[in-house]
């Protein structure tokens, strides 16, 4: 929520202007000291200051006791800097602290009316609670506000957006339309950016900063809503120009790091914020969750968890880790307690109960996850967007529409060429297609080892090989895999598709090796089927589906069946052998 800070038209400026008495009082021994620290934005200085400015004023105060006078004096000027200490560490983002301060200040006020006036405290107090996610004890603290105010009514249209109170919400944000007030705007445009309108935000942001030049914040608000459509360059083009003028900003810098970590990597990301990483400083939590980010997940068990209820990423950022670990159930029980607002996150549901619709096999998982991704390819904000086209070519692949799947993958090929995950699942497609040669090939770039391990890429790999021609490669990658369940399937797919390529050497191969794991009839006889194809590529002096041993290889296949008509296929090759020389 964008905050005025005005000296006019908020909680907190309401007791900057209350502070001005103490400002006046010290000009003649320290001029505008405290302003100085306030203007540059250093609250950890001006805490500094105002903490010695309480020793002073306790010794003052011991003083005035022994003297028994200018007690109310000093009572005043004692709350005073409370009110500025809870101000700093308000926006040093200690949320707790200001409220506490706040709460304690109120409940001692005995100040005469109307300077400064209770219910300021209250908006003050619910404007910290706002920060502290504590909702709904924020609005019951509005309903005791009597008078109305711009922030008020900030704060109540946020309030409304996170309590999913869509009608006052709606009055609400008619009267911000209304308004040509720069704060009004502002959160005009931040309730734009939360509901991912980041187009609108972009409109409302540029009008202001046409007649406001130098509100040189709203630069950081543009660059963010450009990371957010993905335009990395343009995002660190606009932020430069606010980091010109204040490069110690940690939201700007944590955000030229987000924009060089898309752009390059996480180790070039964390260059950038190395300096402010253990400062401890405002924006200490959402350094930390983006150094995760950065180093590939490393530490998020660590450090996410305790993030979930204070940077809104962190939910989803151990999602994704625990997907990429392949702990779906886990993931899925973070993402129930979710209900998607946004693109990323629709996405994210979708591709939690795709992975677990296919590790439990059930259908009401994958139907789920068909609708999310669809939900987000179809609409009319994302389906241009590369997430849109990636969501939409993920349902049809869940729909095994294949031919659907290669449109979608084909348009943002360009941005993927060297992605593993990419190329594994556009390989798949072609695959399922009849596109092999290019499946083959797409199969061979992939270097990630977690990938090439995995028994579908194994079976994808072996048909391809087979249907362009390689059946001698799709028999190295079965003999490369450990014996289990699933290099029995591996070697089933060998067998059928060597078999129906006419690949009959490795067919007969692969049907040899079934029958001594299971000698059923349907292994023999395809065994028996490749022989006979064997023996006929032999006859023929077809360069396809013979071995290089000759005519020998096949008996001594048969030799080793248990089968009793192969002793009378080999009578009859010893019979006709010349035919086959």
């Amino acid at each position: 929520m964008i905050l005025s800070r005005g000296k006019t038209d908020s909680a907190s400026s309401r007791h900057l202007a209350s502070g001005g008495g103490m400002q006046q009082q010290r000009k003649a021994a320290a001029p505008a000291t405290l302003e100085d620290f306030i203007m540059r934005r250093d609250y950890t200085g001006a805490r500094a200051y105002l903490e010695y400015a309480n020793d002073e004023q306790e010794e003052e105060e011991a003083a005035a006791a022994a003297a028994a006078s200018g007690t109310a004096e000093k009572l005043q000027q004692q709350l005073q800097i409370e009110q500025w200490m809870a101000y700093c560490n308000f926006h040093l983002g200690d949320y707790q602290q200001a409220l506490n301060q706040y709460q304690a200040i109120k409940q001692r006020q005995t100040a005469p009316e109307p300077e400064p006036e209770p219910e300021h405290f209250d908006l003050n107090i619910a404007v910290c609670m706002f920060y502290l996610g504590l909702y709904e004890e924020a609005q019951q603290l509005m309903a005791s506000i009597a008078s109305t105010s711009p922030l008020k009514q900030r704060l109540l249209f946020h309030l409304a957006h996170k309590l999913a109170n869509d009608q006052q919400w709606a009055e609400l944000l008619e009267t911000l339309l209304d308004t040509k007030s720069v704060e009004q705007q502002l959160s005009l445009a931040s309730m734009h950016y939360m509901r991912a309108h980041y187009q609108e935000a972009i409109d409302v942001y540029k009008r202001v900063l046409v007649d406001n030049k130098d509100y040189m914040a709203i630069n950081v608000y543009l660059a963010l809503c450009f990371y957010k459509l993905d335009y990395y360059d343009m995002s660190q083009e606009v932020l430069d120009v606010y980091i010109n003028q204040h490069g110690d900003s940690t939201i700007a810098i944590n955000l030229k790091a987000c924009n060089r970590f898309r752009l390059f990597n996480g180790r070039v990301a964390e260059q950038e914020i190395k300096n402010i990483a253990d400062n401890g400083t405002f924006g200490a939590d959402l350094i930390r969750h983006n150094l995760v980010v950065f180093r590939n997940g490393e530490g998020a068990l660590r450090v996410l968890p305790a993030l979930l209820n204070i940077v809104p990423e962190a939910r989803l950022n151990l999602v994704i880790y625990y997907v990429k670990q392949g702990e779906v159930q886990e993931a899925h029980a973070l993402m129930k307690e979710l209900q998607p607002t946004s693109p990323h996150e629709y996405i994210l549901k979708g591709v939690v109960h795709a992975a677990l619709g296919q590790q439990l096999g059930s259908k009401e998982h994958i139907k789920t996850a068909q609708q999310n991704l669809h939900l987000v390819g179809s609409s009319a904000t994302e389906c241009d967007t590369i997430p849109g086209r990636q969501s939409m070519a993920s349902a049809f692949f869940l729909y095994e529409q294949f031919e659907e799947v290669l449109v979608y993958m084909n348009s943002i090929r360009s941005y993927f060429v060297s992605d593993d995950v990419f190329n594994y699942n556009f390989a798949q497609a072609k695959c399922a297609t009849g596109y092999y040669k290019e499946a083959e090939e797409l199969l061979l770039q992939i270097n990630d080892m977690d990938i090439k391990n995995q028994h579908t890429y194994c079976m994808i790999l072996a048909k391809c090989h087979i249907h362009c021609g390689h059946p001698e490669l799709a028999w190295n990658v079965f003999i490369t895999r450990d014996t289990n369940a699933e290099a029995f399937i591996l070697l089933q797919l060998i067998a059928n598709e060597c078999y129906k390529c006419e690949e009959f050497w490795v067919a007969a191969k692969a049907f040899d090796m079934l029958e001594k794991l299971d000698p059923s009839p349907e292994n023999w006889e395809g065994k028996r089927g490749a022989c006979a194809g064997v023996l006929y590529a032999l006859a023929t002096k077809s360069q396809r589906g013979r071995p290089g041993g000759g005519v020998s290889e096949v008996i001594g296949l048969l030799r080793e069946s248990s089968n009793t008509q192969a002793d009378g296929m080999i009578k009859t090759i010893r019979k006709h052998i010349n035919s086959f020389k």
